[in-house]
């Protein structure tokens, strides 16, 4: 494939760092990467030659006007998450403005990071995002309003990432593998109840796989240009089974947690509970058409199960409890190497 000039932001974000990384390691793309603080890239940039740190953020995108002109392809990815006007200055203003700064006679592709939350089950946009959504949902609702307006419209391939999971030693984690922890800790609860719902997930490494595949083979002029990012879908309950099967926790009894009795939880702990954290909760089913993922173009995903997920996370299965047996007091136990997990 010919080396293109491209242009990232968010690189030193969990999704921008694999998706580097892959760019760095399997392409020989000139790289151009935005960044405001270097110190939280943790990318060699030595690594090879064409790649370019560029020191600054979205709010003085118009410092880099001529680059942009040159640039053959573009993947942004960065985005605010909070504060209502940071959120929007940098996810609808600055990031139509820096779409309008690239030729569109020269760039072949821009590869925008929305989310999939602004979708509905058919892939339409959800009019309840635009109005319920966090300050980050809502403005990406209204950026992906207004692409279609702009002059680089027709080389806009649209992203939408469903669940987002990853991060490792080198690289920041999701939000989603922040919260591991506290779910992993609930476990032992959750296990117990029946919850009504779907989704779908995916890797960042598998999210950068598919990037580097529409950088070297952007959709044909008749495919749609707008892709979910994620693995099939799986519902609530079977994700509880398969965790509880990786984490050899035996499930019982479970009581289906309807919403009134979900509502009677919220109230008795007083819980609370944003309008879009409702909504949430009444539409449940977060599923969309055609959504891909490495398998979609002829690889093998790098996380295909949520078992796969937990052991990339670090998180080691433990001792079945159907087999547990009590320890008398004098007796002590010495785990052997065989005991413990390894990741490889």
């Amino acid at each position: 494939m010919t080396a293109k000039r491209i242009f990232v932001t968010g690189a030193s974000g969990c999704i921008g760092h694999y998706i580097t990384d892959a760019l760095i390691q399997q392409t020989s793309h000139e790289l151009f990467l935005l960044v405001r603080n270097p110190d939280k890239l943790k990318i060699d940039l030595e690594a090879r030659s064409g790649i370019h740190l560029l020191q600054g953020d979205m709010y003085q995108i118009e410092r880099f006007s001529d680059l942009l002109k040159t640039m053959d392809a573009a993947v942004l990815a960065a985005a605010a998450w909070g504060g209502v006007q940071e959120t929007y200055d940098i996810n609808v203003t600055k990031t139509i403005r820096l779409m309008n700064l690239l030729d569109p006679d020269v760039c072949q592709q821009v590869i925008y990071f929305s989310t999939a939350s602004i979708l509905d089950r058919h892939n339409q946009p959800l009019s309840e995002a635009g109005q319920l959504g966090t300050d980050y949902i809502r403005s990406k609702f209204t950026c992906h309003q207004r692409l279609k307006k702009l002059a680089i419209a027709p080389h806009v391939t649209t992203v939408f990432p469903t669940l987002v999971f990853g991060g490792d030693v080198d690289k920041p984690a999701s939000h989603l593998n922040q919260g591991l922890p506290d779910v992993l800790r609930w476990m032992g609860l959750i296990r117990f109840f029946k919850l009504e719902g779907s989704f779908h997930y995916i890797h960042s490494r598998d999210i950068a796989q598919v990037m580097v595949h529409l950088l070297d083979h952007p959709p044909e002029e008749e495919a749609s240009r707008e892709l979910v990012l994620g693995n099939p879908a799986m519902t609530a309950n079977q994700a509880i089974e398969a965790m509880c099967k990786y984490l050899n926790k035996p499930m019982y009894l479970r009581i289906p947690l309807t919403l009134p009795l979900a509502n009677f939880f919220i109230r008795v702990f007083r819980i609370q509970m944003a309008a879009w954290d409702r909504f949430c909760m009444s539409y449940r089913h977060f599923t969309h058409q055609n959504p891909v993922n490495p398998a979609t173009y002829g690889a093998v995903p790098y996380c295909s199960s949520l078992g796969d997920v937990l052991k990339v996370s670090g998180v080691a299965p433990k001792k079945s409890e159907a087999i547990a047996r009590p320890v008398s007091p004098r007796q002590t136990i010495q785990p052997s190497k065989a005991d413990q997990p390894t990741l490889k």
